[in-house]
């Protein structure tokens, strides 16, 4: 990592001799920010073992100790077994409730049964491992990140060798261009082994997100995976492997194998459905071999029987497929806005994302620098310096700040546009070039005006440099300063005038990498929909804060090293994190330290980002997105990738995601009231009136009214202002409702066909009518619920789509037309006066249903769970809050008092100003 230090260049200047002067011995100072390598202390055996002669290098045998101490240059690969990952599929919650009831359906040789059961569990297993599976190939994609080949001294000759076998102690040769193999500390030699005072030019944005190359001198290290973006030295290698930097972030992705969000809620469910079966099911097998013990209801496999048919009424067979192919259609619908889902699941955490982590550079800004507003002098225009900095700019040069003022040139000054030759200025022509040397810190071109053959020089270079060449400047000096306090990178420019040597200062550039275009409106959006967006960047304190105002976040932009103060427990860093817009100065192991402490609140972290640096932070997010143009690590580790610039696709994703979510949820409240409602009822009938329905029929209305809500995916769907949330014990605790309302008509429907119209309730009998009136209204009265779940509010505040409507009225048709005429049942046929009837009452029953919904979402809130239920968590987690809106209160009350006062002093001073202008114009009549 690197750290900012301030060092102070004092140019002081007596007497009057500039046209801006210094009076008073006045001492004026240049702010100059510089990277301090922040390099990691060795161990003395390390050191020992990199104190290798520079022009002989170790010996083949040295190297072959080394290569055993200290492995190979390379990064452990973990390949996940295709079997056992498929295996994985057959475990949670749901597979063992299926596995349950298919072991019950073979114990009682009911193979009919038995074949069905196992036939879904091997479908969610396929669609599972077929549809979400996660891609493993971060670690791979870091080695590729590696150089294949290095240049080292080895037994006295300089040869080229493969990077996996460097060791530690290895002096290597680094050039224009080269990718750095291991960690190295340069040696200030260049490869003939000759002192050298040259610097490195190292670009290393992909591993510290640092938009600038950055300078590197004799002493400083080198990290593996970083570019030589100029010059060349010998350096000897420290790290390898494991150890380097890039190194430390494999080992982060690899150690990050948490359980997704969604499968936690999944199996959340699952858990609670399994729960009450258990105990539902064993009750019921107690209870009849008791109760018809000595006789043949008493047997063993007849119990064990009634068992399956209530294991089966409990399996939500549907639950992982349904949810799956509403994620898989709504991935379809990213794809065609340009975001690519890599893992499934990543569709539902992405609705419940509530905080953003962003990487700066090649995120929120464009990773290029622009010319900002110059500083001019008198008498020079902003047309003025960009042509002088065009003359003194090395053409061609392989440099970021070079790019940038010859782009800047091209684009603002119409001399410049629709050249035949790109490498002539019109009207000018550029005699003799110094190209920048790090010893003076400046390029200078010669130059000749072709009109009037007048000659002159151009200078170009570090603010203290062309300052001190003009003989001070009071007013460019703070300027300079006032930059460098808001993070911009300043070059001066001078040129000499009237044919002498002496040079006039023109202004100074000012250089920013600046945010995207869309930037800023996409943080506005996003925090619209209550996702509050954080940056995380390598760069220096004063960029972040400069980035984040020109974004319109706030500057509360926390130092890296916070993260890491011993001084300050867990839980005030937490706040800290919490608080922050953004951290700056980071190193990967910071960014995956903020994701980690943000996911230990309860928040749901999402992280974008395009380097290797960010690929742990990547990993360890609930939802990982890799932005357009990120490298293979940062693919790899992401959830979903960005094919589009910037981050505005993702609103899309939100929007998308959070109607995505809302189906889901709709549908999962539906089918645990619907399965909840199974057991009730079918537990109460077992128990009082020893009555059971037929396996085919329940079979039936499983797969076809999970059929028919398959179509949830494409339903209407009401996007939520907030990140969603599943709210289990509310979802719970609302189709506990439900199922009860529902079985309380199911106990309505069975004893009005018994009492009133006679029906008989035998199941082995001839008249099987009440088959058909169970089937038919356990298939219609809690399947038309799913039109209320769909939402919070009453149905009508939005109404399903046709496709959906049709779907679901469309198989109760079937199975109204199935009960009239008994098609599955001898004597089961109820003719049309009961099927339109049941049809009927479980239309009206479902208005009924939705009040209750309405009025149980209005009423419930977690203050109403924490009176309840007052558990030590909800207890604390109640008092956090109100201490929360109190402070935000004391808060907002300040922020208005403040804005008063500005509002205030801002009429004081138009005021004053117009007091002034009006005695002004008083003398000027005068």
């Amino acid at each position: 990592m690197s750290e900012i230090t301030e060092e102070k260049i004092v140019i002081t200047e007596e007497g009057s001799t500039s046209n801006n002067r210094v009076v008073d011995n006045e001492k004026v100072e240049i702010i100059e920010t510089k990277h301090v390598e922040n390099v990691e202390a060795l161990s003395p055996e390390l050191e020992d073992l990199i104190k290798t002669d520079p022009t002989k290098g170790l010996s083949t045998d040295e190297v072959q100790k080394r290569l055993v101490q200290f492995g190979r240059n390379e990064l452990a690969e973990v390949k996940t077994n295709p079997l056992l990952k498929f295996l994985s599929y057959f475990t949670g919650a749901i597979a063992y409730l299926i596995e349950l009831a298919g072991i019950f359906a073979a114990v009682v040789q009911d193979w009919v049964d038995f074949g069905i059961i196992v036939g879904l569990l091997f479908i969610n297993a396929f669609i599972g491992f077929i549809e979400e599976a996660r891609a493993e190939n971060a670690l791979d994609a870091l080695k590729q990140t590696l150089a294949l080949k290095a240049k080292a001294w080895r037994d006295g000759q300089f040869v080229e060798v493969d990077t996996a076998e460097l060791v530690p102690g290895d002096v290597i040769g680094l050039r224009l261009g080269d990718i750095v193999p291991a960690d190295a500390r340069l040696l200030g030699l260049d490869v003939t082994g000759n002192e050298t005072d040259a610097h490195l030019s190292i670009d290393q944005s992909a591993l510290t997100g640092e938009s600038l190359p950055v300078d590197k001198a004799k002493g400083a290290t080198v990290y593996s995976s970083s570019i030589v973006k100029q010059g060349q030295m010998l350096a000897v290698v420290t790290k390898t492997g494991g150890d380097t930097f890039v190194g430390r972030a494999a080992n982060l992705i690899s150690i990050t194998v948490e359980q997704g969000h969604f499968q936690k809620i999944v199996n959340a469910i699952g858990n609670f459905l399994i729960l009450i079966t258990v105990v539902l099911v064993v009750i019921i097998f107690i209870y009849q071999m008791l109760h018809f013990r000595g006789t043949h209801q008493g047997d063993f496999f007849v119990v064990l029987g009634h068992s399956l048919v209530l294991t089966i009424a409990a399996i939500p067979v549907g639950l992982p497929t349904v949810l799956s192919v509403t994620m898989a259609v709504g991935a379809k619908q990213l794809a065609a806005k340009k975001v690519i889902v890599k893992r499934l699941t990543a569709v539902e955490e992405m609705a419940s994302v509530s905080v953003l982590c962003s990487d700066k550079t090649g995120t929120l800004t464009l990773n290029e620098l622009t010319f900002d507003e110059p500083y001019l002098c008198p008498g020079y225009s902003k047309e003025d310096i960009l042509l002088y900095s065009y003359l003194s700019a090395e053409p061609g040069a392989n440099d970021p700040i070079e790019s940038a003022v010859r782009t800047a040139a091209e684009d603002g000054l119409e001399i410049l546009k629709n050249r035949q030759n790109k490498h002539d200025v019109p009207g000018y022509k550029v005699t003799a070039f110094v190209p920048f040397n790090p010893t003076t810190k400046m390029t200078c071109a010669t130059v000749v005006t072709l009109n009037t053959d007048e000659v002159f020089k151009v200078a170009k270079g570090a603010p203290q440099v062309i300052v001190k060449l003009v003989g001070g400047n009071d007013d460019a000096v703070r300027a300079v300063n006032a930059l460098a306090i808001r993070g911009l990178r300043a070059l001066g420019v001078a040129r000499t005038v009237n044919g002498t040597d002496d040079y006039e200062l023109v202004g100074m550039i000012s250089l920013l990498d600046p945010p995207r275009p869309d930037s800023a409106e996409t943080i506005r959006r996003c925090n619209g929909y209550g996702v509050d967006v954080k940056m995380i960047t390598g760069d220096q304190l004063i960029i972040a804060k400069e980035v984040t105002h020109r974004l319109g976040m706030d500057r509360v932009i926390l130092d890296a090293n916070h993260l890491v103060d011993p001084t300050k427990s867990e839980e005030e860093v937490t706040q800290h994190c919490e608080r922050a817009d953004g951290f700056a100065q980071v190193i990967p192991e910071h960014k995956y330290r903020v994701v980690e402490l943000l996911q230990k609140t309860g928040l749901l972290v999402g992280m974008t980002g395009d380097g290797v640096n960010d690929a742990p932070a990547l990993k360890k997010a609930n939802v990982g997105i890799a932005v357009h143009g990120c490298t293979d690590a940062a693919r790899s580790a992401a959830d979903i990738v960005l094919l589009a610039p910037g981050l505005s696709t993702i609103v899309d994703g939100i929007t998308t995601s959070r109607a995505i979510f809302q189906r889901m949820r709709s549908y999962s409240l539906y089918r645990i009231t619907s399965t909840v409602h199974f057991l009730m009822f079918f537990f109460c009938i077992i128990i009082a009136e020893n009555w059971e329905m037929k396996t085919i029929l329940l079979i039936l209305i499983t797969i076809l009214n999970d059929a028919a809500t398959l179509v949830i995916a494409v339903d209407n769907a009401k996007i939520s202002e907030r990140p969603d949330k599943w709210r289990l014990g509310q979802l719970i605790s609302l189709s506990i409702i439900l199922a009860v309302c529902l079985t309380a008509a199911s106990f309505g429907h069975f004893y009005l066909a018994k009492h009133v119209f006679g029906i008989p309730t035998d199941v082995e009998g001839e008249d099987q009518r009440m088959q058909s009136i169970i089937y038919l209204h356990i298939s219609s009265c809690p399947h038309f619920v799913i039109f209320s779940t769909r939402l919070s509010g009453f149905f009508w505040e939005n109404l399903p789509s046709p496709t959906f409507f049709i779907a679901v009225m469309g198989t109760q048709i079937f199975a109204m037309f199935v009960s009239i005429y008994g098609v599955l049942t001898p004597g089961s046929a109820i003719g049309w006066g009961w099927g339109v009837g049941i049809i009927g009452f479980s239309l009206f029953y479902f208005l009924v249903l939705d009040f209750v919904k309405v009025m149980v979402f209005r009423y419930w809130s977690f203050e109403l769970t924490a009176r309840l239920w007052p558990t030590p968590s909800r207890k604390k987690k109640l008092r956090n809050r109100h201490e929360r809106h109190i402070f935000e209160a004391k808060i907002s009350r300040t922020i208005a008092k403040v804005r008063k006062v500005v509002i205030m002093s801002k009429v004081i001073v138009a005021l004053r100003t117009a007091v002034e202008e009006s005695k002004k114009k008083k003398k000027i009549t005068a």
